[in-house]
């Protein structure tokens, strides 16, 4: 029996169009893991990675005899447009790995899905498009993204089946590379999709993406998408795409796919109808946070109040998961201000200010000077006297929510006093959405009263073992990743869109992409 060979492959970043330039660093402090090296670390307990090609590999493993075929996985933390250079180098190196890989049975892409660079609108449409021009119209194709993916019509018609997170935050993401590879195994067998794609003229913010029972509208279509999908065995996959606002594109906007086993009725059928759910909910996707002053007051309160429920403030708009810088220092100058008593902040990101602890000893008082290094807007500087409470290199196992399991690097870092407020300083920019940040510190987050995280919403999945829903605050501050949409200056994003313009007038229609191949 002849061992089917399935190349694996990927790049995968999410771009904020108003946020600095992500150049190669940004990925080799990330993931840049090509050849042997990709599946050698797929494979690792803990691996340094996104969790779905580990569960692609598992899935494909437990499935019988293949050949993996690993050709180049590039991921990076969110930021701003991609360099263009650079780009252009890894679809040379995408081209040419692939085409010496060939012949292919199959092919796994694990792609984000809301890339731009600083030339291209769609590079991710770009590399699906060289997969299939490489492998050709017989070899099947799957991708999976993230469901702050922008989808364009070039992406949908390069593959088979497109397969989209259903949690925000993001636990699924294991599930996820494991319904690819059951989707490829179909494929490999001779099943024949059929796709239907809308594109809806609403562009989330993203803290109205939650997806836990009850969050909101975009929980209400993942709950209706999941039904549909239970209840039919001729559909294959159903995605309901929320989007990234931030990536200022041409293709914006949340997106219905609805992949079958070649019932191309059935498809555009659900489509339209999950469609139409959406836009009748259409006024529910404006997002509601909390003013910074009223934020700040009550994390003051809660310090003095013991009888008061501690409470957690997420700076939704200094996200690096959305591309903020991670640097801002709004709310950490306000609580000090304040007096805030018993605040944890994670994590800041300045490179300089951690390597200048670095050069201190624990326990050491100086001057810490933010942003010393940085002149960009939203990142002005603060100095105030800090005592150096640890120093450690950053390297740690997350245990709960997105991270779990898998190893990440925050760089040297050290977690400075600064009156009634510790706060993690590291150097390689990360949201802040795992306990273990804190605990590598040795920091005790349940006896803090507040606590700050530079994190839109990842957080939730777990935190959330010290804080119920109701004691989280979204903090109306300023940022590159402000859910607050007309506090940016659009240019490529279509109009009219909710929830920056009224639209009354739209009927779902989807558009139909037979499986790519004959």
């Amino acid at each position: 029996m002849r061992v089917p060979r399935i190349a694996v492959l990927g790049f995968a970043i999410e771009c904020n169009r108003f946020a600095p330039v992500s150049t190669r660093e940004d990925f080799y402090a990330r993931a840049m893991l090509a050849g042997d090296a990709l599946i050698a670390e797929a494979r690792k307990p803990a691996p340094a990675m996104t969790p779905e090609i580990p569960a692609f590999v598992r899935t494909m493993d437990a499935r019988g005899p293949w050949q993996a075929v690993p050709i180049l996985f590039a991921n990076a933390e969110s930021g701003g447009p991609v360099d263009h250079g650079f780009f252009l180098e890894l679809v040379g190196r995408f081209r040419q790995e692939l085409a010496a890989a060939m012949p292919l049975d199959g092919v796994y892409i694990c792609e984000h899905g809301a890339a731009i660079t600083t030339e291209e609108d769609d590079p991710d449409g770009v590399i699906f498009t060289l997969v299939r021009e490489i492998v050709g119209p017989d070899i099947p194709v799957v991708a999976t993204i993230d469901l702050h993916s922008n989808v364009s019509e070039r992406m949908v018609g390069a593959v088979d089946a497109i397969i989209s997170y259903r949690r925000n935050p993001h636990t699924d993401m294991a599930e996820r590379g494991a319904d690819a590879a059951a989707a490829l195994a179909e494929l490999l067998d001779g099943v024949k999709t059929t796709v239907a794609h809308i594109r809806l003229p609403i562009c989330p913010p993203p803290t109205v993406l939650l997806t836990a029972p009850g969050a909101g509208p975009y929980a209400d279509l993942i709950q209706a998408a999941e039904a549909a999908a239970a209840a039919d065995p001729r559909l294959l996959n159903v995605s309901v795409v929320g989007g990234f606002a931030y990536g200022d594109t041409p293709k914006n906007g949340l997106t219905v796919l609805v992949t079958t086993r070649g019932d191309a009725a059935l498809a555009a059928r659900t489509a339209e109808a999950l469609a139409g759910l959406a836009w009748r909910q259409r006024a529910r996707f404006v997002p509601r946070l909390t003013p910074f002053d009223e934020a700040v007051r009550l994390a003051k309160t809660v310090g003095e109040d013991r009888d008061r429920q501690p409470v957690l403030l997420a700076d939704v708009a200094d996200n690096p998961g959305g591309g903020g810088r991670g640097n801002t220092v709004f709310l950490l100058k306000a609580l000090i201000e304040a007096g805030a008593r018993d605040v944890l902040l994670g994590v800041l990101t300045d490179p300089e200010l951690a390597a200048e602890a670095h050069s201190l000893n624990e326990g050491a008082t100086f001057t810490a000077r933010f942003n010393r290094a940085e002149s960009a807007t939203y990142s002005e500087p603060f100095e105030a006297r800090a005592t150096i409470l640890r120093l450690k290199d950053g390297k740690g196992v997350g245990r709960r929510g997105q991270l779990a399991g898998c190893a990440f690097d925050l760089g040297p870092s050290a977690a400075l006093v600064i009156d009634g407020v510790v706060m993690i300083v590291i150097t390689h920019r990360h949201q802040c959405h795992e306990p273990a940040f804190f605990e590598l510190f040795g920091l005790n987050i349940g006896a803090a009263r507040s606590v700050v995280l530079k994190s839109r919403g990842h957080f939730r999945a777990a935190f959330d073992e010290f804080f119920a829903p109701e004691q989280i605050i979204e903090v109306d501050a300023p940022g590159l990743t402000s859910p607050l949409l007309s506090r940016f200056a659009f240019t490529k994003l279509p109009r009219p869109v909710v929830p920056l313009d009224m639209v009354e007038d739209w009927t779902p229609r989807a558009r139909m992409f037979p499986g790519a191949r004959p």
